[in-house]
């Protein structure tokens, strides 16, 4: 079953690389008694996702932040190390939090898998953004295939 706006954000594991390596977070460290931001994208380093998804978030940080966001967290269906090295890349220091889902099971979880094995890519995350409040998910966008527009940094902003 796919999230929907009201549904509990489910239990889940993400991987964040730390100063000590690679940590664990769970959705319940997340998510629990913040606003959050959680956006998804097919893949680090992909030309959508490296070009516009990312950057917008990172250019719109500070304005989003002040909506009330306490954490913007990029989450892809790659692995810590990809995931790290994507951030340092893209220069999110302190802006987003990069988080891998390297099996795809918080991608299964919400409902919300992406087959890209046509494209060589095997199974990911269909690209999203969620508005999540104490847990709860508030607003959830899910684009279109091919799509990249309600999951925008640009449209988050104007749904806070």
């Amino acid at each position: 079953m796919t999230i929907k706006v009201g549904d509990k954000m489910p239990d889940g594991k993400f991987t964040r690389m730390t100063k000590d390596g690679p940590q664990k977070l769970t959705a319940d460290e997340l998510f629990k008694g913040k606003t959050v931001v959680l956006f998804s994208v097919p893949g680090a380093f992909t030309p959508t996702c490296d070009a516009k998804h990312l950057p917008g978030f990172v250019e719109l940080a500070d304005k989003i932040k002040a909506k009330g966001v306490d954490t913007i967290a990029c989450t892809a269906v790659n692995d810590v190390f990809v995931m790290n090295a994507w951030g340092k890349a893209s220069n999110v220091a302190g802006k987003v939090l990069m988080l891998a889902d390297g099996n795809g099971d918080y991608a299964r979880a919400l409902g919300l898998e992406l087959d890209g094995k046509g494209f060589g890519m095997g199974m990911r995350g269909q690209r999203f953004a969620i508005i999540v409040d104490k847990g709860v998910a508030t607003h959830v966008d899910v684009e279109a295939p091919g799509q990249f527009k309600v999951s925008a940094a640009e449209a988050v902003l104007a749904q806070l």
